[in-house]
């Protein structure tokens, strides 16, 4: 019985070559990072462009206005966790800058089909087609409707 566990279980070779190509990936990529080259893809240009305005209300339903004439777009009823979740994430950040909740929200639509919600009070952007289509789908419809109510 002891004889089984006195042989090497695995050969040294392979076990040494991967950690060498471990640490040989994770010098690359340090080397890359503190390079300082911007290895994101650049934004396609803007097609259409709504500053909106979300506001919550007392039956909690978040309310969304065009910041331009302070139309009312839509009312977001039910769960709509991925767009509550988000402007959760991005009224935090307002807070903890001291920013109100007045300044407009920025919905870009791309000419690359992708969706931003950019903050201009913070500078803080989400990229909503990292999340899924259905969850970017929730902010498109927005955009939709921002576009089409009449001024």
């Amino acid at each position: 019985m002891s004889e089984i566990f006195s042989r090497d279980p695995f050969p040294r070779r392979p076990l040494f070559a991967v950690g060498a190509m471990v640490v040989a990936v994770v010098i690359a990529v340090a080397a890359v990072r503190w390079s300082g080259v911007d290895i994101r893809q650049p934004d396609a240009p803007a097609v259409v462009t709504q500053l909106l305005r979300f506001e919550d209300r007392p039956d909690g339903s978040i309310a969304v206005f065009r910041a331009t004439d302070n139309r009312l777009v839509d009312t977001i009823t039910g769960q709509s966790g991925f767009v509550r979740g988000t402007l959760r994430g991005m009224a935090r950040e307002r807070r903890r800058q001291d920013f109100g909740s007045a300044p407009p929200f920025e919905l870009i639509g791309r000419a690359d089909g992708r969706l931003t919600l950019h903050d201009p009070s913070t500078g803080r952007t989400v990229d909503l087609e990292s999340f899924g289509p259905v969850n970017a789908g929730e902010f498109a419809r927005l955009l939709s409707m921002a576009v089409k109510t009449p001024p």
